[in-house]
């Protein structure tokens, strides 16, 4: 019992010694689920329901109402029953504790012939179980549901029921962003980890993984990889300076083996020009995104990604020096590449819509500049944590058209929406919520 609240509260907080720790465990239980769903199979050939009671915090419970229709994740091994009144009682027991949170009732349909079991294992544990007799099944990590049905029951307006059927890749939807993630997020086991917590904005853990692997590496490849990635770090940080000492040392690695036309430099040069466009030093930036871009024109075929990237990063540095016809042909190329190339859902469609909408802002054209940033955050809202920094963003870019609208009220709400979310995902030394609390009093001198 002590290892399941550890493992289920390491999981949750993406705690990086915990899961490295436990990372063993992790791996023998998926096994030992993809043996037992072998041996059960004959059980399961007919589809089947099983239910899960539990108590969700208000956010929580917002976000899972606004998610009808879409995907619905379980970060741990999900723990379910085939007996409804063992929900019920868990989800009675979790009401009684806390009046604050709303109960709900998962009911999974569960179609085995809707999903590959290699990816997706469960079995029934009860032989296996501390606990007797609740006919449980569990299901392995991050198993993937449809969120088909919600209603409130007429007995509680505070439990609801919540319809769920199993899918999994086979999901044309979900097939499509897995797909794209598992591309952009390549390598193998801990330096692919590291860069999916870069992805989704846990950076103190991403740090705190990536020292450890410095410390280990053996190759020149694997150092300049690393000093990379702390670099991003660094950036996302906001601590630009060592952001630059990073990246420049992944350069001088890299260019003592590689082409001076080689893609892999042009990422390098790409990321110091977005650096030196956050330390607010345009010309610099400009010649580095520049480097980048000739050579991935050279290299690349005209609707790669990288690309539409290059073209991204070239039109922000025009736009924060004035010139927004460049800004906006830049980004036009880059959506261009993106609406072809990327699933609809995906975070850079998302930055792309953003920079558009900050174009038109600049330009005066607040109707078109709403436009883009609300799709910006619809994506945003689908794709990232709900406490990333770039979600943020959506709301702090739409709560500064309202107020430039003179929309005073609505905008401060975006605003403080956004100063929430940097609060949890930044240092309370960053130069975004400084400046985001100076514009929130700005506001409230006008109100």
């Amino acid at each position: 019992m002590f290892l399941y609240g550890m493992l289920n509260r390491g999981l949750r907080s993406l705690d990086m010694e915990v899961m490295s720790k436990l990372g063993f465990f992790i791996r023998s239980l998926h096994l030992q689920l993809e043996q037992l769903h072998k041996e059960q199979s004959v059980n399961f050939q007919k589809p089947f329901t099983v239910y899960r009671g539990q108590g969700l915090g208000k956010e929580d419970f917002q976000n899972l109402l606004d998610s009808k229709g879409g995907l619905l994740s379980f970060n741990n091994f999900l723990s379910t029953s085939m007996e409804p009144k063992v929900g019920m009682e868990f989800v009675e027991r979790a009401l009684q504790k806390n009046q604050d949170i709303v109960g709900v009732i998962f009911i999974m349909k569960i179609d085995q012939s809707k999903i590959s079991t290699s990816n997706t294992p469960f079995a029934m544990i009860d032989e296996h179980s501390a606990i007797r007799g609740e006919k449980e099944i569990l299901f392995t990590m991050h198993t993937v549901f449809r969120v088909v049905e919600m209603k409130q029951t007429t007995t509680n307006s505070r439990l609801w029921e919540i319809q769920l059927t199993i899918t999994d890749e086979n999901d044309p939807q979900l097939s499509a962003l897995t797909n794209r993630i598992k591309e952009e997020i390549t390598g193998s086991g801990w330096y692919r980890m590291g860069k999916l917590m870069l992805q989704v904005g846990h950076l103190d853990q991403a740090e705190e993984l990536y020292n450890e692997l410095l410390e280990s590496a053996s190759t020149d490849s694997d150092r300049a990889f690393i000093y990379h990635q702390l670099g991003w770090l660094k950036d996302d940080q906001g601590k630009y300076p060592e952001a630059v000492k990073f990246y420049e040392k992944s350069l001088e690695i890299k260019r003592k083996t590689l082409p001076e036309d080689d893609a892999s430099l042009a990422a390098t040069y790409s990321v110091i020009g977005t650096v030196y466009y956050n330390m607010g030093d345009y010309s610099k930036a400009l010649e580095f995104h520049e480097k980048a871009y000739k050579i991935y024109e050279k290299t690349l075929p005209p609707n790669h990604p990288n690309l539409a990237t290059s073209y991204n990063e070239i039109g922000v540095v025009y736009n924060n020096m004035g010139e927004y016809s460049k800004a906006l042909e830049y980004y036009e190329r880059s959506l261009k590449i993106r609406v072809i190339s990327l699933p609809e859902n995906h975070p850079s469609l998302a930055a792309s819509y953003n920079n558009i909408g900050a174009v038109y802002t600049n330009m005066g054209e607040y109707s078109k500049a709403l436009e883009f940033h609300k799709k910006s955050l619809k994506i945003r809202e689908i794709s990232l944590p709900e406490n990333h920094p770039d979600l943020a963003q959506s709301y702090w870019s739409i709560g500064d058209i309202y107020n430039k609208m003179a929309d005073y009220s609505e905008g401060l709400s975006l605003l403080e929406k956004a100063l929430d979310i940097f609060r949890k995902s930044l240092p309370s030394t960053h130069p975004r919520i400084q400046n985001l609390m100076n514009s929130i009093a700005a506001v409230k001198k006008k109100l």
